[in-house]
């Protein structure tokens, strides 16, 4: 039961709200028990259309909202009403002597910055001026004085506020107080990391400090073992996986987003239409084409066994052609930016496959986390593209317009595959794939071995240089007619002289393109 001394009479509330949910019903409840409205702009506008009756600001301050609305409740007669101590007797007498009214409740949603920096082409300018800067200090300035001024940063907490009001004939308790004035300090903390995130993406170098606030999406069955506990947190509202759109299907696992992520981002690196099939995070198969089904076939006719249970990205609509493709053999996830109506029909039919709808939107800038013992690293995100004229010819064969096509497909393909990563491909399509050996000679002979399709007349990419010319030898003795790497080894003009043997043409990149 509350204690009557722990309870505060709400006489007078200040309303500013960027987002109107709900706002017309709270007001109404809190003129119920005859709370006098204080209320700014296009806030004091819509409840003034509504027919509740409210109190400008600047009659409170004196001075009229200026500067574009920049300044209007930054003034002591408002935050001498919030900070006041309502018990101390000098606190009370300035409140007298300056014709300070208390205030006992603050309603205030902040500018919407998430949402502008969402928006396709908007400019840092545009950011900048969804920086409220009014908000979070009437935020906390009421929570700093939780014993006696109650503060709401969200239309979900309206309920409750007006549920207690009810009990308690127009009062909050403490426990209310402290309790809305912890929330309102975790939501300006995370806005002001979220302005700050947004800044330094604008900076090549990394920070001195970086500060996340992840807000938990959902707990997960488990994690990559059932015996792990798991959940899926938030760090950006902008794009990426963790804001993709699950259309149906089963719940997403943690090993679902992982694979997930490592699919969206291979098919992203693509201008043409294209589809990867992802198998513990390495690529079992990638294909281009003028459709999306085409471009799955192709993926598929890679590895068709290792596709069983698969992630299948698209960075294309798909339509019903491909949704029948992927119908056809089971398949974990499927994502895409957009599915026509027939194509949903088909996929949603199939009961166990999670169907995801990514943003538009890109993923804010920002850098790659991996945890250690102790620590964390930081890196920014391997977001290299390679320019063609960038390419470096070291054999006196020079490869074709075809092979230069083929080549630059299986370096991107390569960049997505787990180190030590060869790839053999032709121009739209993966051949075979060697991932996460210790030995790169041995993923030379793996990625031919696994191969379904013919690899004589394919191309290879290796992620980081040949130390020896090895590599070279098995895969020129499987019949592939040209190289791409980055060069750099000591022992390079072994691995020049071993493709002039065997009359294969090399080009080097000068971009190495690890993934552990």
């Amino acid at each position: 039961m509350t204690e009557t001394s722990d309870l505060r009479p709400i006489r007078r509330a200040l309303i500013s709200v960027s987002d109107k949910t709900g706002i017309l019903d709270f007001a109404r409840e809190l003129t119920r028990f005859n709370v006098e409205i204080i209320s700014t702009g296009g806030t004091a506008k819509t409840l003034r259309d509504a027919g509740i009756t409210v109190r400008d600001i600047s009659d409170v301050t004196g001075f009229p909202e200026m500067m574009d609305g920049r300044v209007k409740t930054l003034h002591p007669r408002v935050h001498g009403g919030l900070l006041a101590i309502r018990h101390n007797p000098e606190h009370v007498a300035a409140l007298e002597q300056h014709g300070i009214e208390p205030i006992d409740l603050v309603v205030v949603n902040l500018y919407p910055f998430a949402e502008t920096i969402k928006r396709e082409g908007v400019t840092r300018e545009e950011a900048i001026e969804q920086i409220d800067i009014g908000g979070p200090a009437m935020i906390r300035s009421a929570a700093k004085n939780a014993h006696d001024v109650a503060v709401v940063v969200s239309a979900e907490q309206y309920a409750e506020v007006v549920d207690e009001l009810k009990q308690n004939d127009g009062a909050l308790s403490r426990n209310t107080r402290n309790r809305l004035a912890q929330k309102a300090f975790a939501h300006t903390a995370a806005y002001d990391i979220m302005v700050s995130s947004y800044l330094a993406s604008f900076s090549e170098a990394l920070p001195d400090r970086l500060t996340w606030t992840m807000n938990k999406i959902a707990d997960l069955r488990y994690g990559e073992n059932p015996h792990q506990k798991a959940a899926l947190y938030q760090t950006s509202t902008n794009g990426g996986i963790a804001n993709a759109e699950v259309l149906s299907g089963k719940e997403m696992s943690f090993n679902n987003y992982v694979d997930a992520e490592a699919a969206w981002q291979l098919v992203c690196d693509f201008e043409q239409t294209a589809c990867a099939i992802i198998k513990h995070t390495n690529p079992a198969g990638a294909g281009l084409g003028e459709t999306a089904a085409e471009a799955y076939r192709k993926a598929l006719a890679t590895d068709p066994v290792s596709a069983f249970g698969g992630i299948v990205a698209f960075n294309r609509t798909v339509d019903a052609v491909a949704a029948q493709e992927v119908t056809k053999i089971f398949t974990e996830v499927v994502i895409a930016p957009g599915y026509d109506a027939r194509a949903l029909e088909i996929l949603q039919a199939k009961k166990n496959l999670r169907v995801i709808r990514m943003s538009t939107g890109e993923d804010a800038k920002g850098v790659e986390l991996k945890q250690i013992g102790g620590g964390v690293l930081v890196q920014t995100r391997d977001d290299h593209m390679l320019d063609p004229a960038e390419l470096n010819v070291v054999t006196t064969r020079k490869p074709t317009d075809g092979e230069i096509q083929a080549l630059l497909f299986a370096w991107i393909v390569c960049k997505h595959t787990k180190s030590n990563a060869i790839v053999y491909a032709r121009a739209d399509q993966t051949v075979g794939v060697g991932a996460g050996q210790m030995s790169r000679v041995d993923s030379v002979k793996i990625g031919a071995m696994r191969a379904q399709l013919p690899v004589k007349g394919s191309v290879l990419a290796s992620d980081a240089f040949f130390p020896f010319r090895d590599g070279i030898d098995e895969a020129a003795r499987h019949g592939i007619t040209a190289v791409i790497q980055p060069g750099g080894s000591v022992r390079d003009d072994e691995v020049i002289a071993a493709a002039n043997e065997h009359g294969l043409a090399m080009v080097f990149t000068g971009v190495r393109h690890f993934k552990h």
